[in-house]
């Protein structure tokens, strides 16, 4: 039989649809095991969120089979981590996975994760199709297996928490993430270091960037990059993976108006490696040549990030 899959979707009930259209995604699925969804609301009504999602709840997947789902709130830490924490204790499932509220499973997706995980693998992800206004990206890793290595070169930003998979049991979310930030990504790092993530490298997870609500919170990316190289000191050995680390530092601290801080950070960025793109579009935004909310844009719309 197939194994059973725990479904955690954290939300704070402030976008209804996109929320609908998320738990659709999830309950049709194409996938002959039980799946228990379990909705998780940081900081909202829990009553108000089941009602927005009532009638998509109630329905079958392509098997007919009817999928159990829970809307609870956050007993944990508030904020993201504790709220995937909270789904992972309420899904007596064998295999967990994640899905934001504003992301959207594609066909297929459950299935070809549960054949890797089937064949040995413990934390599986897959590739993604970044949606920012009308244009939709695929954003793929190039390889059917992830390593520690791989993510401390670069945060891979297609291993995204919406594609992630895994035994139940194997890691939990770090709830010490300052404001929720990069939490994915050490959970990654963290499951890498116990065994090389499978990775379906094929696009089976539309990311929806233009909705995302820490976009652009500069303070919190910081102490979010500041908490990850004192976790995993390894972000600093590698000249590449520190040059976009600092450089992503020296483009927060820019665009708080912190021009000495950002200077330093590039000085940093440019000693690690002198080619690393971030220091200059740092020190651009530093000058005021160009706001950092127009940077996002233009990369948004190609399909990355800072």
């Amino acid at each position: 039989m197939s194994p059973s899959v725990g479904v955690v979707i954290p939300t704070r009930g402030d976008r209804p649809e996109q929320l609908r259209t998320a738990t659709r995604a999830v309950l049709t699925q194409d996938y002959p095991g039980r799946i228990s969804l379990a909705i998780v609301v940081d900081g909202g009504d829990p009553a108000a969120v089941a009602e927005q999602v009532a009638d998509v709840a109630a329905q079958r997947n392509g098997t007919g089979v009817h999928h159990r789902v829970l809307v609870l709130p956050n007993v944990l830490s508030a904020g993201l981590p504790g709220a995937r924490n909270t789904g992972i204790a309420a899904c007596h499932t064998e295999l967990i996975a994640f899905c934001d509220d504003d992301d959207v499973w594609l066909p297929g997706k459950l299935a070809a994760q549960a054949r890797a995980i089937e064949g040995g693998a413990e934390f599986v992800s897959c590739g993604i199709e970044v949606e920012y206004g009308r244009r939709r990206v695929p954003r793929l890793a190039g390889t059917d297996t992830v390593t520690v290595a791989d993510l401390v070169r670069s945060r891979m930003v297609m291993v995204h928490s919406s594609t992630f998979l895994f035994r139940r049991g194997a890691v939990w979310v770090d709830e010490s993430a300052p404001a929720g930030q990069n939490e994915d990504w050490d959970l990654a790092l963290r499951a890498a270091k116990r065994h090389p993530i499978a990775n379906v490298d094929r696009p089976l997870v539309r990311i929806r960037w233009g909705n995302s609500h820490y976009v652009a919170g500069w303070a919190d990316r910081i102490a979010g990059l500041e908490w990850m190289l004192a976790r995993h000191p390894e972000l600093a050995v590698d000249p590449r993976g520190a040059a976009r680390v600092y450089g992503q530092l020296a483009f927060h601290h820019a665009a708080l108006g912190r021009r000495r801080e950002a200077g330093r950070w590039a000085l940093r960025t440019f000693a690690s490696r002198i080619g690393e793109p971030r220091a200059p579009i740092a020190l651009a935004v530093a000058a005021g040549l160009i706001s950092a909310r127009a940077v996002l844009a233009l990369l948004h719309d190609r399909g990355h990030g800072i």
